[in-house]
Parts: structure tokens; sequence; C-alpha cells
């Protein structure tokens, strides 16, 4: 077996079949179903994360055998260059471990995917897989918890993500001295169709 592949028991050739399959064998952990949906959309080509979500292959054969017990799938990672947005990605990493909710080992796998999913350029909850914005609200409340309460006006997740980073350095983002008087308000809040 080749260092970065891992074996196959299935191999569905429907998302949703994959999500059916990861959630009987899931193990009743709160992640369970969000990194269902996220592997069954990245399998099926959604989203933006890489295969095993941007995990290293020990972590995320790790994910698998403690969310999803008995799963195996072929994961190949590819060779990563040097990442222009490294120090970007490193706050947006080091916000989320800051918030994490400290339950499970599962929140340090999650800070690591949503922060691939935060260099790309659709909403956030679709550069995940995630099937609505609804899962990534739960997906913040259940493993950043205090950084999920500061979102009180529900902006958009991405959004609100560069906001604390900004507020931490002193930046000031809107061109108005609130967000409920900015001209751009209806971009950063507001439904993410």
């Amino acid at each position: 077996m080749q260092p970065d592949t891992m074996l196959v028991q299935k191999s569905p050739t429907q998302p949703a079949g994959l999500y059916a399959e990861l959630m009987s064998h899931a193990a009743g952990l709160p992640n369970d179903e969000i990194f269902a949906q996220m592997i069954a959309s990245q399998i099926d080509g959604a989203g933006v994360l890489p295969p095993g979500l941007g995990l290293e292959l020990k972590d995320f054969s790790a994910l698998l055998s403690q969310h999803f017990p008995g799963i195996k799938l072929v994961v190949r990672h590819a060779e990563t260059g040097v990442d222009p947005r490294a120090l970007e990605r490193d706050d947006v990493l080091a916000l989320l471990l800051e918030h994490r909710a400290f339950r499970h080992k599962s929140e340090e796998w999650m800070a690591e995917i949503v922060t691939d999913a935060c260099m790309a350029n659709d909403h956030l909850w679709q550069d995940l897989g995630l099937w609505s914005r609804e899962y990534l609200s739960r997906l913040m409340k259940q493993n950043f918890p205090s950084l999920a309460a500061k979102n009180t006006k529900d902006m958009k997740w991405k959004k609100f993500l560069y906001k604390q980073l900004c507020e931490r350095e002193g930046i000031s983002t809107c061109r108005a001295p609130s967000c409920d008087v900015c001209a751009d308000y209806a971009k950063c809040f507001g439904p993410e169709e």
C-alpha cells in the first residue's frame, strides 16, 4: 500500500449514498453529521476542500476511525507548495483554536478544515461542502462557542472571522462607524443563496 492511500471498503456513486453510509457508521459524536456532509461533498467535487478534507493522512484516518468506525476511504494527498497566504492562514487558525470548546479532538481538525475553506472565494458553508448555512452555524456553535456567541447579528461567517482578525489589529474595515449604518450592510448580513 502506498503511504498516501487508505483501503477502500465501499465506493458509492452518489454523495447522498456516501453520506448515508457514513451516518450508518457514525459514532454519535457532535461533528459526525457535519463531517459526513463535507466528505460526501468533497468526493462529489462540491466545495473547495482537497482530499482528506485537507487534513494530513494520519489526522484524516483518525477522524474516520473516531467518527465513522468501519469506514475506509481512498485518499491521495497531493504535494503542497508554498502557500502565499500562510500568514493569513495562521491567523485564522489561531483565532479558531483560541475559541475551541475543548470537548473533543475533532475541534482541532475542524479548525484546520474551516481555515482551509476560508482561503477560498465563495460563502464559507459552500466552500466547506455543507448543505446549508445552518450547518455552518451549528459547526461554529459546537466547536467554537465563544467565537460564535460574538456573532450577535448573524454576520456571514467568513466576513465575521476576518472582521474579528481586523479588530484584533485595530483595523476598521467598514466605512461607517457602525455596521447598521454602513452602505455595504447587505453584503455582510442577510441570506447566502
